[in-house]
């Protein structure tokens, strides 16, 4: 499986090709939209001061792009946790341009029709579907929630909650912050080694002077996935680094908060 970069009604975006014709997904790009500067031009969030008509028209873009429905949408408020939370229709915005309400850095449902909704400037947007008992989850992961295992613990409520079976769930990691331009502190390769214990060191590079470090957030929530039984081949990542590409991406590191979100949407269909 891959993360591949596709264009759909002239919109560009992110999607796993492993995951088949039973659910709509994507991963936007900053291209397509009709929001003005700072936010040119899909931003999707409802937060950044952008107008709710830009909103609108901006998620009926990338919805129609990826086969989903701009009024099934359920949205999360950030946390940089690793709370993941169950939702159904009862949980669905009212429009589109409505800020997110669901308190947790993951979502997880069983409805066709639920439209996950999750925000990124460089942190990883991680999507989870089962095909055969038809479960999605969506997750929000920071460097916080990855040295947590979120997407991991999505995957085990898959399991606990819904039957799933490791084997069968398969997994995107979107673009994001990549280990070329994520250079830290100490207190984020603390987290993971807290954490990850041992395994986090392959996700960890001293840079010279061993005051910085390089971190590799991608690998490590695929090595969380691998530990809570999903197969490595089932396990996709995106290449992409939104700090690098800014001609794709927005990313918080390099432009700080005069800027747009993007989104990431799965959709049983």
């Amino acid at each position: 499986m891959q993360v591949i970069r596709k264009t759909v009604k002239n919109i560009p975006f992110y999607a796993c090709d492993g995951f088949g014709p039973g659910v709509a997904h994507g991963f936007s790009t900053r291209i397509g939209g009709v929001s003005p500067a700072p936010w040119d031009s899909l931003n999707l969030g409802a937060c950044r001061g952008d107008g709710p008509a830009n909103l609108r028209e901006n998620f009926s873009r990338f919805c129609a792009a990826i086969g989903a429905d701009p009024n099934a949408l359920v949205k999360n408020q950030q946390m940089h946790s690793k709370r993941v939370r169950p939702v159904t229709k009862a949980d669905v915005m009212p429009a589109p341009e409505t800020p997110g309400e669901v308190e947790a850095d993951g979502m997880i449902t069983n409805q066709p029709g639920v439209a996950l909704t999750i925000f990124s400037g460089d942190c990883l947007p991680v999507f989870l579907y089962d095909p055969v008992r038809r479960v999605i989850a969506a997750c929000h992961a920071g460097w916080r929630g990855t040295a947590q295992g979120i997407a991991a613990q999505a995957a085990r409520q898959m399991q606990e909650d819904y039957g799933c079976a490791p084997q069968d769930i398969l997994a995107a990691i979107g673009p994001g912050i990549g280990p070329c331009c994520f250079e830290t502190h100490a207190d984020v390769p603390d987290g993971l080694r807290a954490e990850l214990g041992p395994d986090a060191e392959a996700f960890i590079t001293a840079l010279p002077g061993g005051e910085k470090f390089q971190v590799d957030l991608k690998g490590a929530n695929a090595r969380w996935l691998e530990r809570a039984g999903l197969k490595p081949e089932h396990i996709a990542l995106s290449a992409a680094c939104t700090a690098c590409d800014r001609t794709d991406f927005w990313s918080h590191r390099m432009q700080g908060s005069q800027r747009g979100s993007m989104a990431a949407i799965i959709q049983m269909v």
